[in-house]
């Protein structure tokens, strides 16, 4: 009474298997590739942001600066620039030895590196070793840091010194008038700018006398 239809029944053979197979472990890898992919952008955008945030935060404030006048031949010089620095706002640990100071004059351009040249104070200049270096030493820093160049506590003070008399070619220093621009750039490549003009009232000044900058 019912025509039994045979045309219409499934066929599966070991073919259709192996193809089956093989798109299941395609898909698989392809998916272990994605995962992985997109683990390594997301590390590498955190860590991008965070060399970015470091770059805004990680750097030194100036909070005050001095120049030291010596008299050479008759002739008034400013021999020495002293800066006192501390850290930035939210800045983190910032290592002076790891520190750069770009020095540009209307002469000069140098960069200049962190010298422990003395055990103690180097409250004198005189003593760095070579014109692309500069010194400091610690006004306050009463931590696990003390005796390191190393600002990681916002109370922490340390006096940069630059001696002018080296690294300005004439080897006198710097006349009344004369414009220094210097930018202190820390490791992580956070940056502060100071522009100082030497004082017109170094003709009434004595050796080692500081004036303001």
């Amino acid at each position: 009474m019912f025509e039994k239809n045979d045309a219409d029944r499934g066929q599966v053979g070991i073919g259709t298997l192996i193809v089956f197979i093989a798109m299941v472990l395609v898909a698989a890898i392809a998916a272990g590739v994605l995962v992985n992919t997109a683990g390594f952008l997301q590390a590498t955008a955190e860590d991008a942001g965070q060399e970015s945030v470091d770059k805004v935060t990680n750097r030194l404030d100036v909070v005050s600066q001095h120049g030291i006048v010596s008299k050479t031949g008759g002739d008034k010089y400013v021999t020495s620039l002293n800066l006192t620095v501390r850290l930035a706002a939210g800045s983190g640990a910032v290592s002076l030895e790891d520190t750069t100071i770009r020095y540009l004059s209307d002469t000069e351009a140098e960069n200049l590196v962190y010298e422990n040249t003395t055990e103690g104070d180097p409250t004198t200049v005189g003593s760095i070793t070579s014109p692309s270096n500069y010194t400091a030493y610690a006004l306050g820093n009463e931590d696990s840091s003390d005796g390191f160049p190393v600002l990681n506590e916002q109370s922490d003070r340390f006096e940069i010194i630059i001696d002018t008399e080296q690294t300005e070619t004439n080897n006198d220093g710097l006349e009344t008038g004369d414009t220094i621009e210097l930018d202190i750039t820390s490791r992580s490549g956070g940056s502060t700018q100071v522009i100082l003009t030497m004082p017109q009232q170094l003709a009434g000044q004595e050796d080692g006398d500081p004036v303001p900058l």
